[in-house]
């Protein structure tokens, strides 16, 4: 999915880490976007970055591009039965659990806890949000997060793989080299991604640990990664060619997007470790691949058979699976049922080691419910995805 949902306000005292959210964008268009330098953290932490009205202009803006960008991509894609269906049913989905988006919006365009837009690359769509929590007074462990959108919804035609990679890659640099700014602890940074973002950030990952380790000039370190969660992630793009074509993704569409069959090995993070240097797979932090037993968009074989690769070649991989668990349950409809989130939990027993931290995590207030019961079972059951 092309949404990335910011915590609820309950949510985001819950949450004592700094959320990045990287729009992997690609670089088909060259006009330049000036670079912005962090600001250092004062008593009142960071300043805004933009005023409300730039943000309704901004947003003006990418909803201009992005419904120029659609209309590009259904030349593409061609208005047939299998995608009409599709979009009709992503319709359906999207007014059944618009309630829940609708409180996520408020709280994305008007908490005094989200820094939007915070620019980290040249191209124009090179921009993150940060997610600061409430109670900052000590630095804060720092979750990177790239978003998925089946490599298209603000991707392409706009570029291809190679441009997603580049760009996830520099929204990580920026990160690493500039979050003491803002009041995340650097020595606490961790890397997720779902979905087509999980590909996207694994990708980014290994391509970093092969450039390390043959002593390639590099601007951030895989070593200052503390653990790698994929959340619903495919790994060997070899593998799911035809499935995504039977699921509507047309092959020809994703081979473009891929850059060609000669590529696929290229981006499959599984074909790489497979070929790497033991000095390139000693570089990766803990990886945790999560997967629901019940995503039929990307199937939990896919974090399964890249786990077994990993540990085969001495990496400190595990495999957490969600039973019953679809590939919009554990991103969607599970935080917008709200109460107790076994994904969350998981990363936060991650993050949160120590003990004491993680018990004040624990005694945090548990987050309240968005959508009517009703409505999220029927979106699962409508969902396209």
């Amino acid at each position: 999915m092309a949404m990335q949902f910011p915590p609820s306000g309950d949510d985001a005292r819950e949450a004592d880490a700094l959320l990045p959210r990287s729009d992997s964008a690609g670089r088909r268009r060259s006009s330049p976007v000036q670079s912005a330098s962090p600001r250092p953290q004062g008593s009142a932490g960071p300043r805004r970055q933009s005023s409300f009205r730039h943000d309704v202009g901004h947003a003006a803006s990418e909803t201009y591009l992005v419904t120029r960008l659609t209309f590009t991509l259904l030349q593409y894609l061609g208005l047939g039965y299998r995608w009409m269906r599709q979009l009709l049913a992503l319709a359906v989905y999207a007014i059944l659990l618009m309630p829940g988006f609708l409180q996520v919006g408020y709280y994305y365009f008007f908490s005094s806890q989200v820094r939007r837009s915070i620019v980290y690359g040249e191209q124009p769509r090179n921009r993150l949000d940060l997610y600061i929590p409430k109670d900052n007074r000590r630095p804060c462990p720092v979750v990177a997060f790239v978003t998925g959108g089946a490599w298209i919804i603000g991707n392409f035609p706009q570029g291809t793989i190679s441009d997603m990679v580049s760009d996830a890659s520099q929204g990580i640099s920026f990160v690493c080299n500039n979050i003491a700014s803002y009041g995340g602890d650097p020595n606490q940074i961790y890397l997720m991604g779902q979905s087509a973002g999980a590909h996207i950030s694994a990708c980014a990952l290994m391509e970093q640990a092969v450039k390390e380790s043959s002593g390639q000039p590099i601007s951030w370190s895989v070593t200052q990664i503390k653990a790698y969660f994929g959340l619903s992630g495919g790994y060997n793009i070899h593998n799911l060619v035809d499935h995504f074509h039977q699921r509507g993704l047309n092959r020809s569409i994703f081979l473009s997007i891929m850059e060609g069959e000669e590529a696929l090995s290229r981006y499959s993070p599984e074909i790489v470790v497979k070929e790497s240097s033991t000095r390139t797979i000693a570089l990766l932090p803990r990886i945790f691949l999560m997967h629901g037993t019940d995503d039929y968009s990307i199937p939990s074989s896919a974090s399964r058979t890249f786990v077994d690769v990993l540990q085969q070649v001495g990496a400190q991989a595990t495999l957490l699976l969600y039973e019953g668990k679809t590939h919009t349950d554990i991103f969607i409809q599970d935080p917008l049922r709200g109460g107790r989130d076994p994904l969350v939990e998981d990363v936060f027993s991650v993050i949160y080691a120590d003990d004491a931290t993680r018990q004040n995590a624990a005694s945090a207030p548990t987050p309240r419910r968005l959508v009517f019961e009703w409505q999220l079972q029927l979106a699962r059951w409508i969902s396209p995805f």
